[in-house]
This record gives structure tokens, sequence and C-alpha cells, in this order.
């Protein structure tokens, strides 16, 4: 990995670099992306079933489109039992976690018959989109159907590429199963987010699109947001280590891997104070490089996002690993509650030498669903909150409004609202003619 000293120009280079990752940048795909939503919102299904061929090569008709449960079944008896009980001891510790994030109603009232609060309500269905083709990705259902089943949403719909014999993966039918969800349909792609969006003969619209995607993925949803809501637009993976002398250089570049392996533009960047252990690391990195399996994606990917800068102090490495806002951020140093503490920036924080990445990917508990691409300084993890919506209320009796009616009208007026001021006025009408 190359080894760079951190100053404000080359921290300045690597945050531009770096936003060159975003789906923002890649508007060449937009015009082919909007090109398939609107045939999906015309065409329906036949739209959906015509790109399904073009791309997956599955020939499916509307009676075959939706996951039958005797394909739910088959996909049990495929599953390694042993994995199977891997992702039902995860799915516990996932639950367990969102429980504490439930949200209730509450209504505040006082004796002169004021009444305030806020009503939290479900959303009614959601649609979650799963990767597919050669990949599977259990682990994301798991971490965006359970958040949805803890908040209360009744209908959770979702959409996953299948094979050219029209199969889905059996690990990713049999989590959905586990994790509770309504109805799985055999699409991918911005076709799939389109006919969750819009609904098609046979695909019910949602209220809500959530799940990662390739590009074609994040811009359709991008593109469909305000039809209905989505999470977010994701981009690439990313993994940011902080170290010190006294960090284990073989456990930060492991780390450091872990995203490397994900795609040529995830990016794994280690800033320390200690230009030894830089040294030690990228040794580390190419000796593991070598022995992976996935080789070549984890060249490309430390040759275009891969870094090891180092810092004067630690202060100016926190300074920057606040700038960059990474998605995933592994403190690995003498005292890592302590950096935690000035951190205010990160999707999801790891604390410690046994604390890896994976951990939060699979099985601790928390969401792998993370803000990238410095969007974690005004965005948070996938949860609940994202599965719910807020009512406000508000019921006041004669008496409470009386003292005040004068206060609101002088306000609308200030506006120039007339008919608010009206509206208050006509309440108290009688009081004036007596």
């Amino acid at each position: 990995m190359r080894i760079v000293t951190l100053t404000p120009e080359t921290r300045k280079n690597l945050l531009e670099d770096l936003l060159k990752r975003s789906p923002n940048s890649y508007r060449e795909y937009e015009g082919r992306v909007n090109e398939i939503i609107e045939a999906v919102r015309r065409d329906r299904d036949k739209a959906v079933l015509a790109y399904t061929e073009k791309f997956d090569g599955a020939k499916l008709t509307p009676e075959t489109i939706r996951v039958t449960p005797e394909e739910i079944r088959e996909a049990y008896e495929e599953v390694d039992p042993k994995l199977l009980a891997v992702m039902k001891k995860a799915l516990i510790n996932i639950r367990a976690y969102h429980e504490k994030q439930r949200q209730y109603s509450w209504f505040d009232s006082r004796e002169d018959g004021v009444l305030l609060g806020q009503k939290v309500t479900p959303l009614s269905s959601v649609g979650v989109y799963v990767p597919g083709g050669k990949a599977a990705y259990p682990s994301s259902v798991l971490m965006n159907v359970i958040p949805a089943k803890v908040a209360g949403v009744k209908r959770i719909v979702m959409a996953t590429p299948c094979n050219r014999e029209g199969k889905v993966n059996p690990a990713t039918l049999a989590a959905a199963k586990e994790a509770g969800v309504t109805d799985i349909y055999k699409v991918g792609g911005a076709q799939a987010v389109a006919a969750l969006a819009f609904g098609t003969e046979t695909i019910p619209k949602v209220d809500k699109i959530v799940g990662p995607g390739n590009i074609y993925v994040a811009l359709a949803k991008k593109a469909v947001f305000g039809h209905v809501s989505i999470d977010s637009v994701a981009g690439p993976s990313e993994i940011l280590v902080l170290a010190d002398e006294t960090t284990n250089p073989r456990y930060a570049a492991a780390d450091l891997l872990s995203q490397a392996e994900h795609d040529e533009l995830a990016s794994a960047i280690l800033i320390t104070t200690s230009e030894a252990l830089a040294r030690q690391v990228s040794a580390e990195v190419d000796r593991f490089t070598a022995e992976l399996s996935r080789r070549e994606i984890i060249e490309k990917s430390l040759e275009n996002y891969g870094y090891i800068l180092v810092a004067e102090d630690m202060e100016t490495a926190i300074e920057t690993a606040n700038e960059i806002a990474s998605e995933h951020l592994e403190i690995l140093t003498k005292n890592p509650f302590e950096v935690m503490m000035k951190i205010r920036n990160a999707g999801a924080i790891f604390l410690g030498e046994y604390a890896s990445e994976p951990l939060g990917d699979y099985f601790a508990g928390p969401n792998h669903v993370l803000p990238t691409n410095g969007t974690a300084k005004f965005f948070s993890p996938l949860g609940v909150d994202d599965f719910i919506k807020k009512s406000s209320i508000i019921s006041y009796s004669r008496e409470a409004l009386e003292p005040i009616y004068q206060d609101i009208m002088q306000f609308a007026q200030c506006e120039h609202l007339t008919a608010h001021a009206n509206s208050i006025k006509v309440r108290f009408e009688d009081d004036r003619e007596e």
C-alpha cells in the first residue's frame, strides 16, 4: 500500500479522490436507469419480465416471478445446517439490538385542557432489495428486514435477482424466511426498484425501499425518491483504521483487506502516528493479498483507494478521520475509548483489537447498512427509526385557547394570512357580541 505523510494538502487530495466514488459521479448511467424506470412504470409486468430475461437470462412469467413455498422448502434442504444455525444466532443478536431502538407514542396533558403528543406508526409496507447473481448476501437480508419487523411493518416485500434457471440463492431464501419476509420476487436491478416504487400487476407498490445494490440500483433508488421513501443512496464500501505504535500490524492489515475485497471501488485507509507501523502494515498487506482468493479485486481496490497516512500526532489523525467520515471506523490504539470520545463522524465504530469489522457485518447486532462517502456527517445506520413515521398530536380546550388566541391572530396577520387569523377569531365571536 502507498504510504503518504499526512498534510493539509494530502488530506484535501484524498477527500477529493474519495468523492469520485459517489453514485452522484456516475451521471452517464442516469439516462439508462431513467429509461428502465419509465418502461416499468408504463408497461409494468411486461417490462419487468423483459428486463429480467435481458439482464439475468431468466425467462419468467407473472406466475413464476414470485418465489413459492415449495421453493423455500427446497432452499432449506440445500442450505448447510451449520450455516442455518449461525444465521439464527445472528438473527437473535440483531433483533435484540434493534428492540432497544423502539420508540413509543407519548402524550402530555395539562389541567387547562391542553394535550400534546406524538403518535408513532410503523410504515405499512417496505421493499427490501437484496443483491444476487453469483454472490449471496443472507446477512443483508437479516440487517434490512429485522429492524422493519421490530418496528411493526406488516408487509415486507423482497426483490432479488435469480439465475438463468429462475432460482434464487438458497441461503438468501432461508434468511428471508427466518427474518419474516412476506413475499419474494425474482427480479433485480433498476427494474426491481421501479416495480417496488410504482407497482405492477404482480409486484405490489411499497412505501419505502431499502437495501444495497450496484450503481443501477443506487441511481434507481435516487430517481424514485419522492414517489417512495428510501434508506440512502449507498456508495462503495470503506474502512478506516486509526492506529498507533501499540497496534498489531497483522490485525490492521487483515481488517483493511476485509473491505478491499468487496469491489474495485472499495476504500481502505490506515491513519497512524507510527512510521514503523505504517511499513509493517504495508508488508503484511502484501503477504495476505498473495494468499487471498479475491486477490485481483483487492489489488485494484488498494491501487485506486488504498492509503496509509502517517500523521504527526493523534489529534491530527482524529481530525482527518472526522473529515473522511468513514462507513466503518476501527480504533486500534492504546486507549480506544478515549479516542472514540473525539470521533464525531463514522457509520460504525469498532473499539479494540478484538472488534474486527466483520463482527459488525454478520453477528454482533448493530446494523451493517451504514452511511458511505462522507454521509456519516449527517446520516445514521439503518435502524428501527427508518421504518416508522411520527404524527404530532394537538388538542386544546376553549379555556386553554382563550388567553392566547389574540397572540396567534397577530402572528397570522403579520404574515398576511387573514384566513389563518379568521380560523382562530371565529371561535370567540360570541364573546365580542356580548
